[in-house]
């Protein structure tokens, strides 16, 4: 049993920096490397890609990815964990198995399957699942003929079951994202389901480091006292067999690692601060100690566990409508009071066209629009952006909502000098629906080729 492993984060939402991954696994060292790419709306995204080709529903540069760290993975021992594998796993590792094999240097990937219940959703309703929205209480045959992905955040026993299978990858769809970091944890020391507190130390370091460089500079309220966020360092996980840990980054990057950028994370998505609920444990976030132990590093001690629940969460993507929304730039004296005349004659404009919509949004960037009435307005407005958004079930209405922009830039007060992204076209609506299932019901399978 090694004394301590690292574990890094290079990923923390699909999007997130092309090179970060490939910058920590070559200036280790590293044990693991972790890359988070999967939000809520991207599976639904994946899953209509993969509907329009059957090889496709994976997160394609993650290929691109592996080719350039494959030497760390093949000769020093660096393994990867991801739930790059969307909702084609089996498609994502063929791409990356034709990759080694191109070396002469093959290596061993794993994929983990049993999240994605979307095509099993009308047998799990006939055994009495309800699929009840979590937060609202509204019923599942709301939306049922309108779902575009059903996956269920599995536990993280799956990812330790790949690793003991000798995976160098292993890729997942839809597992908790701090799991990503307690899978290998759970295969190095042998934490047993039952140790709670050594899940829940595991599922907290994987809290902190799953959103990337959030917890080591990024998105830091005190913003100014971070060094060098050109080149921020990625979060990296010292994780001891007795559940202590410390997060840290690599030397020579900018960021910062000290209680307060940990702290801040430590919050982020929190819930209930006394039962923060996981697949694997329950983590009583009151429990633990902090210490900064300076020079970018923090430890973190007393973690206690709770007993898990007999559930999963399931997350649900829906088709609910469409959408558009488009932009104008209005200049000059009273750009304000200008923009809300502009705003005033489009929807006066497409109510006589006989466009009534489900929902309307009215904007004025500059102004506060995030932030209401947090902020005095200002004496003089020179220039405003004004932001207009529709909603509705009729795409017709939508995309004529898309036509009646441009013309106030001739037919509305003076001083709208930019019209931003052409004319806005409807868009499909993507909904989010959480719900549960009990573990029982959810069949996982691990292979390694």
């Amino acid at each position: 049993m090694k004394n301590m492993i690292r574990i890094g984060n290079g990923q923390g939402f699909w999007g997130d920096s092309i090179d970060a991954p490939v910058k920590m696994a070559k200036d280790g060292p590293l044990d693991y490397l972790t890359l988070d790419y999967l939000a809520e709306v991207t599976l639904s995204i994946m899953q209509r890609q993969k509907l329009k080709n059957p090889m496709s529903g994976y997160a394609r540069d993650f290929i691109d990815m592996v080719s350039r760290i494959l030497p760390e993975i093949q000769n020093d021992g660096l393994k990867v964990i991801t739930n790059a594998g969307g909702v084609n796993p089996n498609s994502c590792r063929d791409e990356l198995l034709k990759l080694s094999n191109s070396t002469g240097n093959p290596i061993k990937i794993g994929v983990i399957q049993g999240d994605d219940i979307f095509p099993t959703l009308a047998d799990l309703q006939k055994k009495g699942v309800s699929f009840e929205n979590m937060d609202t209480g509204d019923s599942f045959n709301s939306i049922a003929d309108k779902v575009y992905s059903a996956n269920v955040y599995i536990n993280s026993s799956t990812i330790a079951e790949a690793l003991d299978k000798g995976a160098q990858i292993v890729l997942a769809g839809r597992v908790s994202d701090p799991g990503l970091a307690l899978g290998p944890c759970i295969y190095e020391y042998g934490w047993k389901s039952d140790n709670y507190d050594l899940l829940a130390a595991g599922t907290l370091a994987g809290h902190i480091t799953e959103c990337g460089a959030q917890c080591t500079g990024g998105n830091y309220s005190r913003w100014k006292d971070v060094p060098n966020l050109a080149d921020v360092g990625y979060p990296i996980i010292e994780m001891q067999p007795n559940g202590e840990f410390c997060i840290t980054k690599h030397d020579n990057t900018g960021g910062l690692v000290n209680r307060e950028t940990i702290g801040e994370q430590v919050l982020y998505e929190m819930g209930d601060p006394n039962h923060y609920i996981s697949p694997d444990v329950c983590v009583d976030f009151t429990s633990f100690k902090l210490n900064d132990l300076g020079k970018n590093k923090v430890a973190i001690t007393n973690v206690a566990g709770l007993t898990p629940t007999d559930t999963f969460k399931v997350s649900i993507s829906y088709f609910a409508g469409y959408k558009a929304s488009g932009q104008l730039t209005v200049s000059g004296p009273n750009a304000y009071e200008k923009a809300q005349l502009t705003a005033e004659i489009i929807w006066k404009r497409l109510e006589s066209s006989g466009c009534i919509f489900d929902d309307t949004s009215t904007e004025y960037l500059g102004l506060s629009s995030c932030h209401g009435e947090i902020n005095r307005m200002p004496a003089q407005i020179n220039e405003v952006v004004l932001r207009l958004g529709v909603k509705d079930s009729d795409k017709n209405k939508v995309n004529r909502f898309g036509k009646e922009l441009a013309p106030v830039i001739t037919s509305g007060p003076p001083g709208i000098t930019g019209f931003s992204g052409g004319r806005p076209k409807a868009q499909e609506i993507v909904a989010y629906w959480p719900t549960l299932i009990p573990k029982e019901l959810v069949h996982t399978k691990v292979d390694v080729i």
